[in-house]
């Protein structure tokens, strides 16, 4: 690749410093670099003298920056951010927008407004950043050891009061339901350019400390559901700013168990999809600990059940087995205790969704039987309007009787599957129907696959 020199013509000491703190040469670097980029499908062939350009001042062109600071990440073993290698002054790359956890309150609302300001314009990173697991590690342990924000109150902006965070927090519950019934395709942007054209506004506003934490709470929670979409349109890079951004928040909301759902059911869960299952048992455990005693019954079975995720990928099936069980228990117990006492933001989680984690779990530990019971129990329990879960549950069915090699139910519940999904725009319903038909390889040529396979491609869905 050609190069460009920095703007201020001057040594790179930012990298230079980076390559001494990771004990990491000239060559080394190269190394990693060219081979964090095939990763990526780059054919980077750096080498000593290339590192010693960069050193120089000189600044490569394309995503070779953002390359260069994630292997220097995976040295370091935390996210290295493009401002940190001294690369952070080119258009082309995705930058460290919405990557940090901020250690103060006015922070955490420049780098959430920043972040919403980048998405919302389509600027920089938007739509280009892929993700890492490494830039999770970082904040999850900011927030499990970062004491309490001791005040959020501000004096200075227009006046903000709780009926506004009434609005922000009905908007939010409006464009979820919006989400679960026709997909983040849909939905994203209207939620994108809310948070940056209203709830900017009400976070740099004046507010007294009960608002304040109120309004950081729904804050989190609408950043969250964009995170969400972002993986719904395939875009988890920008998925994980937003779940960094929505942790700093319920840090600032003073609210330890939303915090703990972030790290559960969102990082965790993008984590296990980019083939970390390890890590995403870790952000599961990481929730239980950060969160102990701040939760309920039902917010503690879905950490749990968010652990056994991780571990049925693992292949662990003692661990699992123990985290199921935690999870089963825990939901008991939570239909027995007052539901009143549980956040509107965890009030989804019921038997149906218990039941479509498990499924997941035995998908991928081969217990074709369990997740067929599973996969049967969620969609019994998922109503109408739960379009995009009850399309997940369909394709986990159809797995499990592919497995149990019941090629014509399995294809009769795919073909179910996929007439709803095609009232959707979802990536991940897609990449569920690619995974049924990436297992229906080895029956290609079995006439019920033939059909599903003709009638497939006349949806137009895939």
């Amino acid at each position: 690749m050609t190069a460009r020199p920095l703007v201020a013509r001057q040594p790179n000491e930012k990298l230079q410093a980076l390559l001494q703190e990771a004990g990491c040469s000239n060559a080394g670097l190269a190394r990693r670099v060219n081979v964090c980029g095939m990763e990526h499908g780059l054919d980077l062939r750096y080498d000593k003298t290339s590192v010693a350009r960069w050193l120089r001042g000189q600044q490569p062109r394309g995503r070779a920056p953002a390359v260069i600071s994630e292997a220097l990440g995976r040295k370091l073993g935390r996210t290295v951010t493009l401002e940190e290698i001294g690369m952070a002054d080119t258009r082309d790359q995705p930058s460290g927008v919405g990557l940090y956890f901020a250690p103060t309150v006015p922070g955490a609302v420049e780098h959430a407004c920043e972040l919403w300001r980048s998405d919302a314009g389509r600027r920089g990173f938007a739509g280009e950043a892929s993700a890492a697991s490494s830039a999770l590690v970082g904040p999850s342990r900011d927030w499990l050891i970062t004491p309490p924000d001791a005040q959020v109150a501000r004096s200075a902006g227009r006046r903000v009061g709780m009926a506004d965070v009434a609005a922000v927090e009905a908007t939010t519950d409006s464009l979820a339901q919006l989400d679960h019934r026709f997909g983040g395709g849909h939905v994203r942007p209207l939620v994108v350019h809310y948070l940056n054209g209203v709830v900017s506004g009400l976070l740099v506003g004046s507010y007294r400390e009960a608002v304040g934490r109120a309004l950081f709470a729904a804050a989190a929670r609408l950043t969250e559901l964009a995170g969400y979409m972002a993986v719904d349109t395939g875009q988890r890079g920008l998925a994980q700013r937003h779940f960094i951004q929505a942790l700093r928040l319920a840090q600032a909301a003073g609210d330890r168990a939303y915090g703990g759902y972030v790290l559960a059911a969102s990082m965790s869960h993008l984590t296990a999809s980019l083939g970390n299952p390890r890590e995403a048992a870790q952000l599961a455990r990481a929730a239980q600990e950060g969160a102990r005693g701040r939760t309920t019954a039902r917010i503690e079975a879905m950490f749990c059940a968010a652990e056994a995720r991780g571990q049925a990928l693992l292949g662990d099936l003692r661990a699992f087995r123990e985290s199921a069980a935690r999870a089963e228990s825990a939901l008991q117990r939570a239909a027995d205790e007052d539901a009143a006492g549980d956040p509107v933001w965890i009030g989804h989680f019921d038997r149906a969704y218990l039941a479509d984690e498990l499924a997941h779990c035995h998908r991928d530990l081969h217990h074709p039987r369990e997740a067929e019971e599973q996969a049967d129990e969620a969609l019994a329990g998922h109503p109408e309007g739960r379009a995009r879960r009850r399309v997940i549950g369909m394709f986990l069915l159809a797995c499990a009787r592919l497995q149990k090699r019941e090629l014509d139910h399995a294809c009769q519940t795919g073909t179910k599957a996929v007439e709803l999904l095609s009232t959707l725009r979802s990536g991940r319903g897609v990449e569920y129907l690619e995974d049924f038909r990436r297992r229906l390889g080895p029956f290609v040529k079995e006439p019920v696959v033939r059909d599903f396979t003709a009638r497939l491609e006349v949806s137009g869905v895939a």
